[in-house]
């Protein structure tokens, strides 16, 4: 079995669009905005044995606010910029129900069945309250970056960090 770190897209992979304190998902690849860090950070990672796979909830399609190939086009030119191993996308909004929307942990419990991950061993970074929940209800240890935008964290992280450089680094140190 592999060990993986899952990652949030919007928040983590490329910056999310804040406004009044809430965060958006970029609508095109103009907007996509990597911070510095992440490409070294992801390298680090990825040396270290572990497995990289984006975990990203996507409900403007189900919304009809964004297209699907929008969407895609921003997680390829993620992927050719930043080479992650696999991706998991929740196209669905919350009254679909669906077992893939984070807070559920669909997307890594489907990653890691494809995949052969231990999910004891993996972590899930991420910037909103449904990451760390997912994370938390997949078994793996989960990393918070930023605040949370001040929505209510139910489960806390095992670690709140500032970047995913930190992110990185503290996963290190929990995998020795």
């Amino acid at each position: 079995m592999v060990k993986a770190v899952f990652l949030d897209r919007d928040g983590v992979l490329n910056d999310a669009l804040v406004r009044d304190n809430k965060p958006f998902s970029p609508t095109s690849i103009v907007e996509v905005v990597i911070p510095p860090d992440v490409p070294d950070a992801l390298a680090l990672l990825r040396r270290s044995g572990f497995r990289l796979v984006m975990v990203t909830n996507q409900p403007n399609i189900a919304r009809g606010t964004q297209s699907r190939e929008s969407v895609y086009a921003i997680n390829r030119h993620l992927q050719e910029r930043l080479g992650f191993d696999a991706g998991e996308v929740c196209e669905h909004d919350d009254v679909d129900n669906c077992d893939c929307r984070k807070p559920k942990p669909g997307m890594l419990l489907r990653a890691a069945k494809r995949d052969n991950i231990a999910l004891a061993e993996s972590f899930m970074v991420g910037d909103r309250y449904q990451d760390i929940e997912a994370g938390r209800r997949a078994g793996c240890r989960t990393i918070l970056i930023g605040q949370g935008y001040g929505e209510r964290i139910e489960s806390p992280p095992d670690v709140t960090v500032a970047s995913l450089s930190e992110a990185a680094n503290w996963i290190l140190t929990q995998a020795k």
